[in-house]
């Protein structure tokens, strides 16, 4: 499956994947070769990336899994490790794992020495059509989201699609999230291909998003303008995640659930502001209701998130910057929303 070239650096699918990691590091002399896993990756990913890898491995360095595990505490576990095991400038760090490994991952490396190399292997689907591109590293600020990183790119990026094996259904589904996400903003037809077909497996469905995402990055790689619209859904999303992060009483939420509950709710502030068709609203909530269970939320719950929305990282001047749709694969940013507007959109979720 043909290899899509990012910014500076490549995604690589399947076979050319595996031959593209071993002449990298062939042609590379590096001092050492660091893997990161979590528990899980260790278990179910690490093995068979073993097999895939024609070189040794210096050391293996295991984190815990989860969201709430992506913060600054868990990098200084990793800074002591390369450092203990004499990592320097000339080390390579392999994030194997999801989105939050990859993340941290790729933020750890990004400042360890003040930057060395390292590839990431996504082993999500949330993580091979999200986190693979773009160079987003960081970690959260507490229960909020990713409030520390910097952007940065790795040496290349691995795609297996075996590793969906190692993945419960819920696990598969906050993928898809993500993939739905790209046909809203950018692909009609992607997102009806989507919704009507369970393909969202699919190297190729996989490889799809990953161009889309990629398209916009190498337009707007710091996200000043146009990369505004991959945050269709999270604004209302990532305070939902948040929240739920920090509330006991309430059950935690992968990513790929809480941004559907924003989609569906950004998708109503869309019809309110930027003329998405009726018809189209109850399409998008229609589907992701298909795949999402129902949060309940009450008033109380309400306030708390709203609160959160100015911790959002699009935010400017002390405004709350959304991006709605025009219509399904068009996109707009920077919209102001008034705040009756969002007791309406959590009303309309509820319904």
């Amino acid at each position: 499956m043909e290899s899509v070239k990012a910014q500076s650096y490549d995604v690589h699918i399947d076979e050319l994947a595996q031959a593209a990691l071993n002449q990298h590091i062939a042609k590379n002399d590096y001092s050492k070769i660091f893997v990161l896993v979590d528990t899980n990756t260790k278990k179910y990913c690490l093995p068979a990336f073993e097999k895939k890898f024609e070189e040794s491995i210096d050391s293996i360095f295991e984190i815990e899994p989860g969201e709430e595990n992506k913060h600054i505490q868990t990098c200084l576990q990793v800074w002591e490790q390369l450092s203990n095991f004499d990592g320097d400038r000339k080390s390579l760090l392999i994030n194997l794992g999801g989105g939050v490994l990859t993340d941290l991952g790729g933020f750890v490396a990004s400042t360890f020495k003040r930057g060395i190399d390292f590839i990431n292997i996504p082993t999500t689907l949330l993580s091979m059509v999200d986190a693979s591109i773009g160079g987003k590293t960081g970690v959260d600020l507490g229960s909020l989201k990713n409030q520390i990183g910097v952007i940065n790119q790795p040496q290349m990026v691995l795609i297996f699609p075996e590793f969906l094996k190692t993945l419960d259904p819920r696990q598969i589904k906050s993928g898809y999230a993500e993939m739905l996400k790209h046909g809203l903003i950018k692909d009609r037809e992607y997102w009806d291909d989507l919704r009507h077909g369970n393909i969202f497996e699919a190297a190729s469905s996989i490889q799809k998003s990953i161009a889309i995402k990629n398209d916009v990055v190498l337009q707007d790689p710091t996200e000043k303008g146009l990369r505004k619209i991959l945050n269709f859904g999270h604004t209302l999303g990532h305070a939902i995640e948040s929240y739920c992060l920090e509330n006991y009483d309430k059950k935690t939420l992968l990513h790929g659930e809480a941004i559907a509950i924003g989609m569906i709710m950004e998708g109503f502030l869309s019809h309110k502001l930027t003329g998405l068709s009726k018809l189209c609203l109850n399409e998008i909530k229609e589907t992701f209701l298909q795949y999402f269970e129902k949060v309940d939320f009450d008033d109380n719950d309400m306030d708390a998130i709203l609160k959160l929305l100015k911790y959002d990282k699009k935010n400017s001047h002390g405004n709350i910057n959304f991006v709605l749709l025009q219509s399904i694969g068009v996109a707009v940013t920077d919209i102001k929303v008034p705040e009756d507007l969002f007791v309406e959109a959590f009303s309309y979720y509820k319904e």
